[in-house]
């Protein structure tokens, strides 16, 4: 069922008619910029809070709340508590287009090392234990651009028609805060988008903006098997089943499916992080639990590489003669497939306002993102990303033995605040505009 609804889904997003695009919205870039600097100090001080203050997935009250009260001073009607901790805003200004732009929430469980004057400092319960929390994916970069853009449109009223649906999406992390909002009736209460919009942003030079059509994430399944054994003495395997082995077997043997059995133009991806089992040197344990995950693009090859894990890890405990492994397999993201037309008149919107060195097709990431279930609901999206760093960082780390810049997810992962901002608030403003302006 799951892969029948992928391919559907899939096919539905690339070929779905975008309805009539508005006039684009290049001869608004001026206001738009120029609007964009006059708020900034404002959008500063929200960020670095923001920053200084990340919560969890399903944990994101604070945030939602300052979110929310800043969405109803901007005219705004807010629901809170949608998906749990997620909130829609909601602003009606005439006929036209219905456009959802999402931002997304949480944080990461992980320490900052930054150094910065506003790096965070927070602590929080995950998994059972207390851990720091980081904005290290630059969700607090989207959230400020998403109120930059919420706070344009508002101030270019007169410009545009239609309806804004602005998402605040909960426990983008955990890849569960789209369906717990779309569980919660998201299309339903709520009114149904004609298009939708989401950015990320990614180590490139801050003034940039990348995107492409068709395929922008990847499909994402986590694995969490348990290999099964006889434990004992360790001067004495023969008197066991020793999982060790079996586990060691498995995490080897398992990329000759991607090397042997996965067409090689195609990307797929099984990487094991964590490998847990046994106490000390001299005891062989009873079972050893192996945890990781497989990304894909297309559902064909997630389908190959699902059924590849399964077989191998049976196929490594049979050759022990052990019994028969736990095999979980976990759906998280699907892959975002951006709708192709709305796509090509974007892009001449980016191209006008950025330039076109500034404003180019990027390959497709392969991490993943939720987002993909809003556009698996059949509507016509686009998903592009910004850069963060200081353009001659860049270019450095593009250099053979050049330092490089600090991916998403790391600990020292530090957007430069105003253009990184900026830009992320100009390019959705204007993404809008393209669809919604007059």
């Amino acid at each position: 069922m799951k892969s029948t609804f992928a391919l559907c889904a899939l096919a539905a997003a690339l070929s779905c008619p975008v309805a009539a695009l508005a006039q684009p919205a290049a001869p608004l870039k001026g206001d738009v910029r120029a609007r964009v600097d006059a708020m900034y100090p404002w959008l500063d001080g929200i960020y670095k809070d923001l920053h200084a203050h990340p919560e969890l997935a399903f944990q994101e009250v604070r945030t939602a709340g300052k979110l929310a009260a800043e969405m109803r001073k901007l005219g705004f009607e807010v629901t809170e508590k949608v998906g749990r901790t997620g909130i829609v805003a909601v602003l009606r200004n005439g006929a036209g287009p219905t456009v959802l732009v999402r931002t997304d929430l949480d944080g990461l469980p992980m320490e900052e090392k930054t150094g910065l004057p506003y790096a965070s400092r927070a602590r929080a319960q995950s998994d059972g234990r207390e851990t720091y929390v980081m904005h290290s994916c630059g969700h607090d970069v989207h959230m400020a651009s998403w109120l930059g853009t919420a706070r344009t449109l508002v101030e270019l009223k007169q410009r545009w028609q239609g309806t804004l649906v602005f998402i605040g999406q909960p426990a983008e992390e955990i890849t569960s805060g789209a369906k717990a909002m779309l569980d919660d009736g998201l299309f339903k209460r709520f009114p149904r988008p004609d298009h939708a919009f989401a950015l990320h942003t990614w180590p490139l030079a801050h003034g940039t903006v990348g995107f492409e059509e068709g395929p922008v994430s990847s499909n994402s399944d986590g694995l969490d098997i348990v290999f099964k054994g006889r434990g004992g003495h360790g001067s004495a395997p023969d008197k066991t089943v020793d999982p060790v082995t079996i586990a060691a077997r498995f995490v080897v043997d398992v990329q000759t499916v991607i090397s042997r059995e996965k067409d090689p133009k195609e990307f797929g991806v099984v990487t094991i992080g964590a490998i847990n089992g046994g106490t000390v040197g001299n005891i062989i344990p009873d079972s050893v639990e192996v945890h990781g995950t497989i990304r894909s693009y297309s559902p064909q090859v997630r389908e190959k590489l699902l059924d590849g894990v399964r077989r191998v890890a049976n196929a490594s405990a049979a050759m022990a003669g052990a019994p028969a492994p736990d095999v979980k397999l976990r759906a998280g993201g699907q892959a975002i497939v951006n709708n192709a037309a709305l796509v090509r008149s974007t892009e001449a919107v980016f191209k006008d306002a950025f330039g076109d060195a500034n404003a180019q097709r990027m390959p497709a990431m392969t991490a993943s993102e939720d987002f993909s279930l809003f556009v698996n609901q059949g509507i016509p999206s686009m998903f592009f990303f910004t850069g963060v760093y200081d353009p001659k960082d860049v270019a450095e780390a593009q250099r053979p033995g050049g330092k490089p810049v600090a991916f998403n997810h790391s600990p020292f992962y530090a957007p430069v605040p105003e253009p990184s901002i900026k830009t992320a608030a100009v390019a959705m403003s204007l993404a809008v505009l393209g669809v919604v302006g007059r």
